[in-house]
Order: structure tokens, then C-alpha cells, then sequence
């Protein structure tokens, strides 16, 4: 069912949202689990609730005020490579909008958001140019009014996109060169908004950015090697561990700095996001089982064990051999206890099966399907989110993505055993809807939305319950918005933004998680439209 925006429109929707939420509907893992109550005095004093948002995908304004073109920005004037010809060249106008936005931020009654600086904006050439006066104006906006509204800024330096002269000059993440420009880009921030800023991301999920960058090509600067992709460069079976080993040292040099020069005044924590799916063994086989513990190592390990350990999982540098760079000893001392929390973004869980035992096939219409199972890269790893004709849990609208609840405890139960329960922020959690661009939102999607989060956030829950130090959750994400390669035609937001007018307007999971944040019944909803 479409909803469109009018206040009448939006009565229907809360009454169509009493009779959903009423009933104990189903939902994830096979069908088989009842949905879940939760609510907010489950989780600490203290804990963040936010919204999640990145710099290229909401801004807009790519070439105002200074501001350079940045990798997306010229990828996406590839043909073919975004669905309908989509870019980030104006986006949902958060640039212009940023004051309204911050108003629905509020209104729902979160405590902090999380955000991304562009690269482009700040420093347009990197270190062979100057700080840009109305990017750091711009931020700081942001930030003064975020704060003037109760909520805390969490801040993600880099998340993707950075300028294109670092492409053009040196290959940009397959260069060491890489390290010291995120050094200046991350002092510049500290400088900037650090007196404000008590939340630092480094760089957002760098091993997932490697897969679709590096990997299958998916991303710029498109490199990949058969048999992942048929690109015009790159090589599929080094480049994406390269990248990795670069965004590691590069994380670790920023903290270093500020725990020297900033830290101690500033009051701050500093950490970096990981892209953490969960994964489930496809048959209850021992070579199953270890690789499901595999899968974790070559995903989730690759980034984190350096970052408490000092090194890569010991898998990894018995499967990579000599492609897997090294860290010398004085990297290693580095990198080792170089975060003070862990980020984690996750969405989804899949079964995997064991391919060092035997030889894999995946079949061609599995959207996880690489052709690369039998390979080091891939861990000897079939991931696949499909068993005996079944799915892992109820697909969502992006393909290969499934609803499996239980996966949210999972994942944090492995990071607070294998890393010294660290503190764990939850950085992206969302559901996404395929929907096409006309008026409205489609209720019957969003309702699965809300089922999704209620879902999730009870087995965080749990989590906690069990000891695990998790001290936040941020919803992936505010608003619809340009979701990389799927363009727009994947939806995650809390409010839908109208294609042509880029007027938002709230869904009904915008007021199921105002519902949950202020301690309201269902009972109590008022059907004004107010958020």
C-alpha cells in the first residue's frame, strides 16, 4: 500500500499502525520467531539512540562553496553504473536543509546522531591545498545546533568518499601516501570540532568498503580481477587486503594523535566501524562449524584483532601467506590497543559452507554468489543466505539481505568475548525496502521496518542483559537516501523525502521510534503528524 504526505493520509497510517502493532506478528528466522516488545528502560542510563547519516549520500551541493569533486562524484557520471543515472550531486539537500533536519532529530527524541565530514568539503585538495573556511563553517552548524538540542554529535571522519586528486595522484587507498593525508584530515576535525565532538569514528567499515571497491568493483575506484568482475584494473586476489592494511595504520596514526594532543583536553573517545554480519554454519558438519568461525576472522577479525591484538587473525596469515602485508614491530606496538570502542554495523546474518574441504559452487541466481569461494580471499568460504530451498529469515528489499534477529545478539556476544567486552556502539542498523520513486512510502514495507527494529533492538537487549558493554544504537538511518550503487531505489530512511520536492515526511516507524524514546503506549499516539 502507498501512504502519501497529507496530515489525513497520515491519520490512516496510525490506524492502520494500531492494527498491526496489536497483533504478535511474525517475523525473521524462518518464520518462527514472535515478535518482540521492547522498550527503552531495557537499556542503561545514559545509552545514545540516534539516526545514522553519511556526508555524500544526504548533502548535496558537490560543487558549492569550495567544495572538489570526490570519488563518487566521478564515478557516478559513469553510465551504467547507478541505477536511473543516480548521484549525489544534490541528494536530500541536506546542505541547505540541515536546520530542519536537525528539528525532525529532535522531534523524535534522540540523544545523539552520527554524521560523516566530507573530505571534499574540508580539504578540497587534501594536504596540497587549504582548509576550506565554509566547510568548517558548515560542520560547525551542524554541531552548535545539534548541541542547542540536547543532541550528541557522533562523528564519523571518513566514510567513503574523499577527493579525487588522491585517485588521480597516487591511487588513493593502495598507497601508504593514504596514512598521512587521513592524519591531516583527521587533525583538521580535532582542531575544527573537537572542543564539541565527544564521539570520533575514524573510518567507516573499511573492510566492507575493500570488498565493493576492491573486490568485486562495485565501488570507485571499480578495480576487481576475474573471476569477481571484469574491470578495467585491479586485482581481486591482493588489492582489497592492501586497502585494509592502509586504513588500519592510517586509523591508528589519527589516534595516536589525539590521544597526544587532544584527548586529555577534549574529553573524547575515539574508535572506528566495522561491517559485522553474523554467520551460521549451513550444516551442522565440524568443517561447517569452522568455517562459520572462519568467516568471522577474514570479515570481522581482519579489522578488529589489529586494532586489541596488533596483528591479523593467525587464518588469515595462514591462508594469505606472503599476499598479506605485514605489520613491523613497531606498526604492530601502533595499532594495538588503538580503540577505545568498537562501531558496529550490522543489518543482516547468512549460513556459510566450508570450501577448503571441498570444492564449492554457488549458483548464479544467489546475489551472494562471487565466483570466488575457492579462493584465499574469500576465506574458502560459501556465503549465501539460501539452504534447502529456504531462506536464512525474510528477505529484505536489498538482495541478499534477510531478517534474522537473533544474528544482533550473536555478533555482539562474539566481539565482547573475543575483545575484552570494549565498549560497543551499534553505528548502522536498518531495513531496507525496495520501493519505487513515486508519491509516498509503501506502510506495508515500513511496517516490516518497525517489526525489524523491534526485533533487533530485543535481542540487543539480551546482549546487554548478558553482560555485553554496549552503550548505543543508531538507526540506519534518518531519511531515504542515496544508497551507494542501488542509487535510490533502496530505502532505509525513517522519513521519506519526495524525489522531486526533497520534502520529508515521517513514516510510521518515525513514530513507533519516537514511541519507544519517549515511553509512549500506542494508546497515547496522537495522529497529528507533529514529527
Amino acid at each position: 500500500m502507498k501512504i502519501g504526505t497529507t496530515k489525513n493520509s497520515y491519520f490512516i497510517c496510525f490506524l492502520l499502525l494500531l492494527r498491526h502493532v496489536s497483533a504478535k506478528n511474525i517475523i525473521g528466522q524462518g518464520g518462527n520467531e514472535l515478535e518482540e516488545e521492547v522498550k527503552r528502560s531495557e537499556f542503561p542510563d545514559g545509552f545514545l539512540f540516534g539516526t545514522s547519516t553519511s556526508a555524500y549520500q544526504i548533502e548535496g551541493a558537490y560543487i558549492e562553496d569550495g567544495r572538489s569533486l570526490s570519488n563518487w562524484d566521478v564515478y557516478c557520471r559513469i553510465n551504467g553504473r547507478i541505477p536511473n543515472g543516480g548521484s549525489g550531486d544534490i541528494a536530500d539537500d541536506h546542505y541547505h536543509r540541515y536546520l530542519e533536519d536537525i528539528d525532525r532529530m529532535a522531534s523524535l527524541g534522540v540523544n545523539a546522531y552520527r554524521f560523516s565530514i566530507s573530505w571534499s568539503r574540508i580539504l578540497p585538495r587534501g594536504r596540497f591545498g587549504a582548509v576550506n573556511p565554509a566547510g568548517i563553517k558548515f560542520y560547525n552548524n551542524i554541531i552548535d545546533n545539534l548541541l542547542l538540542k540536547g543532541i550528541t554529535p557522533f562523528v564519523t571522519i571518513h566514510h567513503d568518499d574523499y577527493p579525487q586528486e588522491f585517485e588521480d595522484r597516487y591511487g588513493a587507498w593502495l598507497s601508504p601516501l593514504m596514512q598521512e593525508e587521513f592524519v591531516h584530515f583527521a587533525e583538521t576535525c580535532f582542531k575544527s570540532f573537537g572542543d564539541r565532538v565527544k564521539y570520533w569514528a575514524t573510518i567507516n567499515e573499511p573492510n566492507l568498503f575493500a570488498e565493493m571497491a576492491y573486490l568485486k568493483g562495485v565501488f570507485p575506484p571499480s578495480h576487481c580481477s576475474p573471476p569477481f568482475g571484469k574491470c578495467s584494473s585491479g586485482n581481486s586476489d591482493v588489492e582489497p587486503l592492501l586497502v585494509v592494511h592502509n586504513s588500519i595504520l592510517a586509523h591508528a596514526k589519527a589516534v595516536k594523535l589525539y590521544r597526544h594532543q587532544f584527548q586529555t583536553e577534549q574529553g573524547g573517545m575515539i574508535g572506528m566501524v566495522v561491517s559485522a554480519y553474523m554467520y551460521k554454519p549451513m550444516t551442522d558438519d565440524e568443517a561447517d562449524t569452522k568455517a562459520s568461525t572462519r568467516a568471522l576472522a577474514f570479515h570481522v577479525a581482519w579489522l578488529l584483532d589489529p586494532l586489541v591484538y596488533g596483528d591479523y587473525p593467525i587464518e588469515m596469515r595462514e591462508y594469505h601467506g606472503k599476499k598479506l602485508p605485514k605489520f613491523s614491530s613497531e606498526e604492530k606496538r601502533l595499532i594495538k590497543n588503538s580503540t577505545d570502542f568498537i562501531g558496529l554495523n550490522h543489518y543482516t546474518t547468512w549460513f556459510v559452507k566450508d570450501c577448503l574441504h571441498s570444492n564449492c559452487t554457488c549458483v548464479d541466481t544467489d546475489v551472494l554468489c562471487t565466483h570466488g569461494e575457492n579462493r584465499a580471499i574469500c576465506g574458502f568460504l560459501l556465503i549465501t543466505g539460501q539452504k534447502d530451498g529456504a531462506s536464512i529469515g525474510d528477505p529484505m528489499g536489498m538482495p541478499g539481505v534477510y531478517v534474522v534477529p537473533q544474528g544482533m545478539e550473536d555478533i555482539v556476544d562474539y566481539v565482547k568475548k573475543t575483545y575484552n567486552n570494549i565498549p560497543i556502539y551499534v553505528t548502522e542498523n536498518g531495513y531496507a525496502s525496495n520501493e519505487n520513486q513515486g508519491g509516498g512510502y509503501d506502510l506495508d514495507q515500513d511496517m516490516k521496518r518497525i517489526k525489524y527494529h523491534k526485533a533487533y533492538l530485543a535481542s540487543l537487549a539480551r546482549s546487554i542483559r548478558n553482560g555485553a558493554d554496549v552503550r548505543g544504537y543508531f538507526i540506519w538511518s534518518l531519511m531515504d537516501n542515496f544508497e551507494w550503487r542501488f542509487g535510490y531505489t533502496i530505502k532505509f530512511g525513517l522519513y521519506h523525502v519526495d524525489p522531486l520536492t526533497l520534502d520529508r515526511s515521517p513514516k510510521l516507524s518515525a513514530q513507533w521510534y519516537k514511541n519507544l524514546l519517549t515511553n509512549s503506549s500506542l494508546n497515547s499516539i496522537q495522529a497529528k503528524g507533529s514529527i
